[in-house]
């Protein structure tokens, strides 16, 4: 008999409301939960899972070698010689444990302490996440004197766990993953070699016991990179400080274990040394995350450094005048260092989720470096007088940046005063809701003033190119008055006085012309943010605006392109379409100065945004609904860093390689 329910009211909310997602379903309708985004970042993210599961083989000292393929076909192919993923019957699925890692969340050796002591990766989920993202994933293992196989598709198994074929007498063990993202989840599909070549190459400075490999099989001419240290982070250190002179002969390492409150061996690697430059570099990791807010383990650090820096100070009478007290501040003046802990258990916190929280690893990491620091000063005594000499010079500049400091400070900035006299502020007072464009050039300004949206958008102009911020210090840099009204209008502090909580914009979205000033200029700005505003960037709050290329005209209907491809494509279209008597004959009348005409198509290239009407500028670059802007991120902060280094610093040389090897992507710029 057929059960009579009652009829559901608007508005009520049942069981029947409640959707059970089985399976990896979560994950495909929901998969920036578990990689972040389906941009170009997420999917480079899935190959960083699958490496992540060989580097912790690598932690338990079972894998030496892991190398990274970019097939013809665009996939991924990761191939370590670990254990390989074991296929034995799971007793409560009762189905290969291999098909278990791969299709159920947080299914993995990363929760019995006892396979693997320490571990990266998405705890657990990682494999798993990617086979739910791949349009087709195929593992290979090669264990127990078999090699076994699966496919799947789109996280469904396509037949059971097999096995294909037995090892060979010289065969290693281990596991093959091959992967092909799914189109319909990730738009753009197309891997950057670069980018995962830097991650392994971080991966190997971590490691020094692994060795890293990557190869491109997309083009003819295939392009492999392979990556061994076995210096580690000294080696580290040194690359990332490559284009900077260093003060110091040697590189401080040390490195050593203590006991957590769980009686489990935390280990402790640390080097550094000191640059003739201002800016501090220092990055930190866990288990081989980058932890790029810091933590416990960082605070350790610095505690260690300062310490031993003003012992040996004071021992050696070294600081003659007794109105200056060295603090922590000071000590980080040219510092580039990186520090590593292998945590058991790690706890994290902070907005990203990439700080450290556990309180006990702080004093292992002090307990660690202070003692071996402070024999190294001692044994190391020329340089560790010029580290404080430096520190001494660094002092008497923090005194001139402390009034400095105060011009760039908000001062009652949400109702406007002490703003900069050319900001064009919104209306609205939540800075959730509002974004600034700095944008260059006064005409371009002025045309962005008219065309903006008053009530969440403001508009600073900029007059010329900023200083470089690179080769200045923080009291020279505020002397700048560009500067100063920067820092002024989004009011959340310089340096280490920066406060989220006083940021005014939740946007800050740079606004250049596509020619090389407007490229120096934009990359002026981003140093300025990278090294004195670092968490405005860490956090996402900085954007690259996209004004159009060119413009498109075929009788009344105009379009707009913003690189050579889409400009093509226009074309294409527009010629497909017919335009109307009246059209054509105006059609017939001279192109503008500067445009030219290609099958009755008028193409106009746009030299710089003052070119544009406040309507143009309003309906391409700056209307929320029709825009195009880049946001900014951090996805190797030691790379973000040298890239910088080698852009604005003195090297010519490291520059002039730099500019070779990137011309390749440098857009054609003619019609």
């Amino acid at each position: 008999m057929a059960e009579n329910k009652p009829k559901k009211k608007d508005g009520e909310y049942t069981a029947e409301d409640i959707t059970v997602l089985k399976g990896l379903e979560a994950v495909r309708r929901r998969p920036a939960m578990y990689i972040g985004d389906v941009s170009t970042r997420g999917l480079h993210h899935l190959v960083y899972e699958i490496v992540d599961n060989s580097i912790d083989e690598a932690l338990a000292g079972f894998c030496k070698n892991i190398e990274v393929k970019i097939n013809k076909d665009g996939s991924i192919s990761v191939i370590d010689d670990g254990r390989g993923i074991p296929t034995d019957m799971h007793k409560e699925e009762k189905r290969s444990a291999l098909e278990v890692v791969l299709t159920v969340l947080h299914a993995g050796g990363k929760f019995d302490k006892n396979t693997y002591k320490v571990s990266g990766g998405l705890h657990g989920v990682g494999i798993s996440v990617v086979n739910a993202l791949s349009e087709t994933l195929e593992v290979t293992v090669k264990t127990a004197g078999k090699v076994w196989y699966q496919k799947y598709k789109k996280g469904d198994p396509v037949a059971p766990v097999k096995v294909i074929g037995t090892m060979g007498k010289n065969d290693k063990t281990g596991t093959t993953v091959t992967f092909m993202p799914d189109g319909t989840i990730f738009k753009n599909r197309v891997y950057k070699f670069d980018t995962l070549a830097e991650r392994l190459r971080e991966l190997a400075f971590l490691n020094p016991e692994v060795t890293l490999e990557i190869t491109d099989l997309r083009n003819k001419q295939e392009q492999t990179e392979k990556f061994h240290f076995k210096g580690g982070l000294m080696e580290f250190v040194k690359y990332t400080d490559s284009t900077r002179p260093s003060i110091m002969r040697k590189v401080f390492y040390a490195k050593g274990e203590g006991k957590d409150e769980n009686d489990r061996t935390v280990e402790v690697e640390a080097a550094f040394q000191y640059n003739d430059q201002y800016s501090e570099n220092v990055f930190s990791y866990v288990n081989n995350i980058n932890t790029h807010e810091g933590g416990t383990h960082l605070v350790g650090f610095r505690t260690a450094l300062t310490r031993s820096l003003n012992t040996f100070a004071s021992k050696n009478n070294l600081v003659k005048d007794d109105k200056i007290q060295l603090t922590g501040e000071d000590f980080k003046e040219g510092l580039t260092a990186v520090v590593s802990v292998k945590v058991p258990e790690p706890q994290f916190e902070g907005q990203t989720k990439t700080k450290l929280g556990n309180s006990e690893i702080k004093a292992i990491v002090e307990s660690v470096i202070g003692p071996a620091l402070a024999d190294w000063l001692e044994n190391n005594s020329p340089d560790a007088k010029r580290i404080i000499e430096k520190s001494l010079r660094a002092a008497e500049a923090r005194e001139a940046s402390r009034k400095a400091r105060d011009i760039a400070r908000r001062k009652n900035a949400m109702d406007g005063a002490g703003l900069p006299g050319k900001l064009a502020d919104c209306s609205i007072n939540d800075p959730e809701h509002c974004e600034m464009y700095l944008v260059e050039g006064d005409s371009a300004g002025g045309s962005a003033k008219q065309g903006r949206d008053r009530r969440f958008q403001a508009i600073l102009p900029m007059k010329g190119k900023i200083l470089n911020v690179e080769k200045a210090r923080l009291h020279k840099m505020l002397e700048n008055e560009e500067i100063r009204n920067i820092f002024t209008a989004i009011g959340a502090g310089v340096g280490e006085d920066f406060n989220q909580e006083k940021l005014r914009y939740n946007k800050i979205i740079i606004m250049c012309d596509a020619d090389v000033d407007g490229s120096h200029i934009r990359t002026l700005l981003l140093t300025l943010f990278f090294r004195y505003m670092k968490p405005l960037v860490e956090l996402g709050h900085v954007y690259i605006a996209q004004p159009p290329l060119y413009k498109l005209k075929k009788g009344k209907k105009e379009v707009y392109a913003f690189d050579d491809e889409e400009r093509d494509e226009m074309i294409k279209r527009l010629k497909g379409e017919k335009a109307d008597k009246r059209s054509e004959e105006e059609e017939e009348t001279v192109p503008e100065e500067g445009a030219q005409m290609k099958g009755g198509i008028v193409i106009s290239r746009f030299k710089g945004l003052g070119e544009m009407n406040p309507e143009q500028l309003w309906a391409t670059t700056m209307n929320p609904e029709t825009r195009t802007i880049l946001q900014v991120g951090i996805e190797n902060a030691a790379d973000a860093d040298r890239t910088f280094s080698i852009l604005m610093g003195d090297e010519v040389e490291p520059r002039r390689q730099f500019i070779e090897k990137n011309a390749k992507y440098v857009r054609n710029l003619d019609v």
